[in-house]
């Protein structure tokens, strides 16, 4: 068979994912510390096993409507405006999805039209352009730089708007740089898309994640939840990867298409993780405190140690990333991040698998423990002492 023929040259145009590359090197070496993957080192809350225990042993494990449970969608939209202050319909302007990553995936597919071109802020998570080439459209990258925080300016994004434009991807808080970006920021670039027709998909999976500042969703902003689709979920937050739960929360005439994709792709989210979900949104303000304190104490500790170490970081205020500077070694993102894999034994990302402009950076979670994480720059600054870090 010529599968090369026979299998779909887009998706054959497209690279794996550069996270999953060093996390693949690094799961088949012995004693490494891998610092690679944003997955919570926190046990889900009881409360929500508890319900999920409860759920398989009392209930009649079913398919849920394709939107998702009534009830769940009911919680989502309290949480949503207890939070934010954003008042959707349960009924018709809320989906909920298999992971914030199906989210992104439905919303993009119901409005792209071959040809139309998709403006993504970078270095940003790694699905956006790959989910816009699979649609048809143009992904459009807009690199931010460190001498703007990583934020995105009304400068960067009127210079890339084309008549062709429909889409503006913002993914603040910003992974992998820990940017956020403030109320005041967001009314700028709110200013820039009115009278427009460009919709903004606001990536927020992050927004309880931060630290020193509340986070504000660009749907907040006077005339904006009209041309808005949030994006969400439960596994930053709720420490709820495997549970596999997100959801789009938008205009009514957005939701009843992505519905469509939805339905005829997943049928419907895990029963079982949407009875689970209610009771995380109901119970878990105190537990998600606490797990923001504590990746608060890991993230100054990794921004203190990497100047010290003589790698610049910038100091992020939102996800459970640092994003140091590694230029002054001289070698690019990869090199130094196989390098200090072969000899420290640490494994982390390059900066450039969130595109082009992370180059010269590379990217640590701190979704792990304070010791794991002190051992790890112990490594790092070993590899920088001595003087091998150039040699691969």
């Amino acid at each position: 068979m010529e599968y090369e023929k026979l299998l779909s040259s887009t998706i054959q145009q497209i690279k794996p994912s550069g996270i999953r590359k060093f996390f693949d090197l690094a799961e088949n070496m012995e004693g490494v510390i891998s610092l690679g993957v944003g997955e919570p080192d926190f046990q889900t809350p009881w409360v929500v096993r508890s319900t999920a225990i409860q759920t398989l042993e009392k209930r009649r494990i079913i398919y849920s409507a394709n939107a998702g449970l009534l009830d769940l969608r009911r919680e989502i939209c309290n949480y949503l405006n207890r939070k934010q202050g954003i008042t959707y319909d349960p009924k018709t302007e809320l989906i909920v999805t298999v992971g914030g990553s199906e989210a992104i995936d439905i919303s993009i597919r119901a409005l792209i039209n071959p040809g139309d071109e998709v403006l993504i802020v970078e270095p940003s998570f790694v699905c956006y352009a790959p989910i816009v080439r699979l649609a048809g459209g143009v992904p459009v990258p807009m690199a931010t730089r460190l001498e703007d925080s990583f934020k995105l300016t009304p400068e960067i994004l009127r210079s890339h708007i084309t008549p062709r434009t429909k889409l503006l991807v913002l993914p603040f808080p910003n992974n992998p740089t820990g940017a956020i970006m403030t109320r005041e920021e967001l009314e700028k670039i709110a200013e820039v898309l009115r009278g427009t027709n460009i919709l903004v998909l606001s990536d927020e999976i992050y927004s309880e994640l931060t630290y020193g500042r509340t986070h504000c969703s660009i749907a907040q902003i006077e005339g904006m939840q009209e041309r808005t689709i949030l994006v969400n979920g439960f596994s930053k937050a709720f420490a709820m990867t495997g549970w596999r739960l997100g959801y789009v929360a938008a205009p009514a005439p957005i939701i009843k298409q992505t519905v469509k994709i939805h339905q005829y792709t997943i049928m419907c989210s895990p029963t079982i993780s949407q009875y689970a979900a209610i009771q995380a949104l109901q119970s878990c303000d105190e537990d998600v405190r606490r797990m923001v304190d504590e990746y608060n104490i890991r993230r100054r500790y990794l921004v203190e140690r990497f100047n010290e170490i003589g790698l610049p970081c910038f100091n992020p205020e939102g996800a459970f990333y640092v994003f140091p500077c590694i230029r002054s070694t001289g070698m690019s993102s990869e090199a130094f991040c196989e390098a200090l894999l072969n000899q420290q034994k640490v494994a982390v990302v390059p900066g450039n698998a969130f595109g082009d402009s992370g180059e010269g950076f590379v990217r640590v979670s701190y979704a792990y423990s304070l010791k794991h994480l002190m051992m790890a720059l112990d490594r790092i600054e070993a590899f920088l002492a001595s003087g091998k870090a150039g040699q691969i």
